[in-house]
């Protein structure tokens, strides 16, 4: 078994006294998630009227249909931060000044400006004409592209350049232009080191589609906005919102994991090759 390079290894007691911190955090944490519930029965929201909307089918639909509003935002916007994050990501690697600059300009633009301020930006200067309800829509949507493309941009060129030179050095060799190494060579071998990255941005734009709940209400958001009107079950509905979103990220986190481990896997079962081909190839040239 390979030795730890940053620190040693624990021993006995050290492990020991590992173990009485993780009971006593949990034994913490039990505690305090039992004062909380104590505290919210105390106050009456666990009273069945106030969770009654949400086992009636009408109610269940409407939560469906604005989950499932939540997740297009989410996913239109991450498929939009893409071909951003490709292209200015790129564009930051040219060699013409001008474009790098301006591609520079633009992505610590818009990763500067906080996404409440881009979602209501849009509404106004974009998708006013619009009904709130689609303008708002749009205008998660837009503000998640640019934010998240915009960070996206710099995890692509951070890919790229984290690859070997020697893969640019040998397409060029053989001849091949530049946006064939990028688009042939380059970006294929990068986005596999990307791939974690990009589905841990998709949980970062899921979460981040709940912020237009300060000035409209879509998706998940309206639900929140307008049942505690009707029911003023304010807390219930905070609760079973907040559980949707924890789900669905959860669900994301478990991809990002398992596609984390299936490329390193595979960039290990790499480096095993080539140190197996170079054994191979010295034990040739000292035969």
């Amino acid at each position: 078994m390979a030795s730890a390079v940053l620190f040693d290894s624990p021993g006995p007691k050290t492990a020991a006294r590992h173990r009485i911190y993780t009971v006593v955090a949990a034994v913490v944490l039990m505690l305090l998630v039992a004062w909380v519930l104590k505290r919210l029965n105390d106050a009456g929201q666990f009273a069945y009227e106030l969770w009654e909307p949400f086992v009636t089918p009408n109610i269940m639909q409407a939560i469906g249909e604005a989950w499932l509003d939540t997740l297009s935002m989410a996913g239109l916007s991450v498929l939009g931060a893409l071909v951003f994050g490709v292209v200015f990501g790129v564009a930051k690697l040219s060699d013409h000044r001008p474009v790098r600059w301006a591609s520079w300009l633009v992505v610590e633009f818009f990763r500067a400006v906080p996404v409440i301020m881009l979602m209501i930006f849009a509404f106004y200067a974009v998708f006013n004409s619009m009904s709130i309800e689609r303008g708002a829509y749009w205008s998660v949507v837009l503000a998640l592209t640019v934010y998240n493309g915009a960070v996206l941009a710099e995890v692509f060129r951070a890919g790229i350049n984290a690859l070997p030179k020697g893969q640019a050095e040998a397409a060029y060799a053989i001849g091949m232009r530049k946006s064939q190494v990028m688009n042939i060579v380059l970006l294929p071998q990068a986005v596999k080191i990307m791939v974690p990255a990009i589905i841990s941005q998709m949980v970062v734009a899921l979460k981040d589609t709940s912020l237009i709940l300060i000035v409209f209400g879509v998706g998940l958001t309206k639900i929140l906005k307008q049942l505690p009107l009707s029911f003023n079950n304010l807390v219930p509905t905070t609760i079973v919102i907040a559980l949707l979103y924890i789900v669905t990220n959860l669900v994301l986190t478990a991809i990002a994991s398992y596609a984390q481990k299936k490329f390193v896997g595979e960039k290990e079962m790499l480096k095993v090759s080539m140190v197996g081909e170079a054994d191979q190839n010295q034990s040739a040239a000292t035969f």
